[in-house]
């Protein structure tokens, strides 16, 4: 595997304020004076982890920034504060923040990447501001649209009918609007994981966490657990943030394969897993058909993630380069 690293520390970190309160906890590697790329981590609720998103760029000739979005990780305040309110947490507060960070860093234009949730983001900040985006590389391709929502958390029930069994039934016994029929499960579990209750917040935190291990574990021999899920904080920011979005098909509106005019014309790469019980390829096909200049790789043997699938994002950043570079 190429190993690119200058590093592994950003030559720059710190807390950006955004107009409404929040900190954004960003990070730079590379060169200063490099082709300016960002980083957008997945989830929602996700972090930028270990930072090894670097690997995947060559950063003798990238400027490559990475922040952990509002309510995640290192930024403030932190979703898992149970007196957080969630209203600032919409899609649109989070372009503004992407747009905070590039006009304070002095950047005209960059490359996006996106992981999972991430390339839902993405491709929301590229929408609204697409003079600002050179290319787009997306991996794990999702648009946060109510038919992938209701296939994460309902339909894929059909492969895991144990689990999926365990996890309505605890919003059932909880949430008396879900147990009617008046609510669908994700914006149960929304109410849950924002409840004043902080034991049945912790308890529904775990149900999640061990759903989400399930369907992405299909084809090992057991669930593979999650160590992040170990830390009360993460899960409680993770689970709260991810049904919260989802609860609001991620609060893109329009959707986000309804707008494709606006990027056609960027340059783009598609990678996905064939084996992503989690998010179907044919999300990733419908989205190559309305895009005229993107290229789509189906990676058969890899899911939510994967060894080829991760030669092939080194691959399409190398090649964005190159055209930045034109």
């Amino acid at each position: 595997m190429t190993d690119f690293s200058l590093g592994s520390n950003p030559i720059h970190h710190g807390l950006m304020p955004t107009d409404d309160g929040h900190q954004l906890y960003w990070e730079e590697f590379g060169r200063r004076d490099g082709i300016p790329a960002l980083h957008l981590h997945g989830g929602p609720g996700g972090t930028l982890g270990a930072s090894g998103y670097r690997n995947r760029w060559d950063l003798s000739r990238t400027r490559l920034i990475g922040f952990e979005q509002r309510g995640c990780g290192r930024s403030l305040p932190s979703a898992a504060d149970a007196n957080v309110e969630m209203e600032s947490f919409t899609t649109p507060r989070l372009i503004a923040d992407i747009e905070t960070l590039r006009i304070g860093l002095g950047i005209e234009k960059w490359i996006l990447n996106g992981v999972s949730w991430g390339s839902t983001l993405a491709l929301a900040y590229a929408q609204a501001h697409p003079e600002r985006v050179i290319g787009i590389v997306l991996f794990a391709v999702t648009t946060t649209s109510r038919e992938e929502v209701q296939w994460i958390t309902e339909t894929v029930g059909a492969l895991f009918p144990e689990a999926w069994d365990r996890l309505a039934g605890f919003a059932s016994r909880h949430v008396p609007a879900y147990a009617s029929g008046q609510l669908r499960l994700v914006e149960a579990y929304a109410q849950l994981l924002s409840s004043s209750d902080l034991e049945l917040r912790d308890a529904a935190s775990r149900e999640w966490a061990l759903w989400e291990d399930t369907h992405i574990s299909l084809g090992s021999e057991q669930v593979v657990r999650d160590p992040r899920w170990e830390e009360r904080s993460f899960r409680h920011s993770m689970t709260r943030m991810t049904t919260h979005f989802w609860a609001h098909d991620g609060f893109c509106q329009p959707p986000i394969l309804e707008n494709m005019a606006k990027i056609q014309h960027l340059p783009a790469v598609l990678i996905h897993g064939r084996a992503d019980v989690s998010g179907p390829a044919r999300t990733a096909w419908k989205l190559h058909q309305l895009w005229p200049a993107s290229s789509l790789v189906i990676c058969e043997k890899d899911g939510h993630g994967g060894a080829d699938m991760v030669d092939h994002w080194t691959s399409a950043n190398a090649k964005m380069l190159d055209l930045a570079s034109w």
